[in-house]
């Protein structure tokens, strides 16, 4: 997956810099904003969409369903809507497991 971590460093982002952390079209995050009730990026005065550490979040969730799990958008929505929080604690497991192997990697590599 594209997105780490340590991207999330700023108070707010714009559609722009969320669309190049998960290498996709920022047409795609306003879809998935009319899509899925848990993003709701604030708007400008001017109407731009500000995304915070936890709408990237929250979209991170919705990557993980549909692009790397293949969900469709319904199958997600139901998975958001009836299992999120248990969704959201494999996802943190998941990443856990993805550092502690990248580490590994990197370990062995060095050793030979």
């Amino acid at each position: 997956m594209p997105f780490k971590e340590k991207d999330i460093e700023k108070q707010y982002y714009s559609i722009g810099e969320v669309a190049a952390m998960f290498e996709v079209a920022p047409s795609l995050i306003r879809f998935w904003e009319t899509e899925f009730e848990v993003l709701k990026p604030k708007k400008s005065k001017k109407g731009n969409r500000l995304f915070t550490p936890k709408d990237i979040e929250n979209l991170r969730i919705v990557y993980h369903l549909v692009k790397e799990r293949g969900f469709t958008i319904q199958g997600a929505r139901e998975v958001l809507k009836n299992k999120g929080v248990q969704t959201r604690d494999k996802y943190e497991i998941i990443q856990s497991l993805e550092k502690v192997r990248d580490f590994l990697t990197h370990i062995k590599n060095q050793l030979g």
